[in-house]
């Protein structure tokens, strides 16, 4: 008994020292990467420090400032949770190419995001538009987030809570050049 308990173990230590390869994670993206790519934008805008024109308005009452944005990761997150590389999300998207300009959407009431435009000139990007809607009994919301990298960014917002009155939030902001 003692003999076969010593093989068992000698031949379980024995196989564990055979090396083998450990399973690599999957690095491509299903679809474009939002996140990679404005992370980097944020890194170039820290780095750049450049100004904007920017407007916010709530139901029409607008307010205008020219100033640094400190916070860039901040200021473009709402781009970044828009990402629509999720694992419980693959497959959930059609994509469709037209000309300079790729194309995300899906129809499924699960995923807010519904859609992404991604426009690219000379293998740069130029635009990009992202559409998010969210529903359930209490809560509706309709998001238009646009960028336009050196030009400007926009966060358009119409949000209706059950019983309260519909509430438009814009932010518009234009780089300075």
């Amino acid at each position: 008994m003692i003999k076969n308990l010593c093989i068992l173990v000698f031949a379980l230590a024995f196989l564990s020292c055979n090396p083998h390869e450990e399973p690599k994670a999957n690095t491509g993206l299903p679809y474009f990467d939002l996140k990679g790519y404005f992370g980097k934008e944020i890194m170039r805008l820290k780095k750049a420090k450049p100004k904007v024109n920017k407007t916010v308005s709530i139901n029409g009452v607008e307010e205008n400032k020219s100033l640094q944005i400190n916070d860039w990761d901040k200021e473009l997150a709402i781009f970044i949770d828009a990402d629509i590389n999720k694992n419980s999300w693959k497959g959930s998207f059609k994509t469709n190419r037209k000309d300079d300009i790729i194309t995300y959407t899906s129809d499924n009431k699960k995923i807010p995001v519904k859609k992404i435009s991604v426009t690219e000139k000379s293998s740069k990007i130029s635009r990009i538009e992202i559409i998010i809607n969210q529903k359930n009994i209490l809560f509706q919301s309709h998001d238009t987030l646009i960028y336009l990298p050196d030009q400007l960014y926009q966060i358009k917002k119409k949000q209706k809570i059950r019983f309260l009155s519909t509430k438009n939030y814009a932010v518009i902001a234009s780089f300075n050049p």
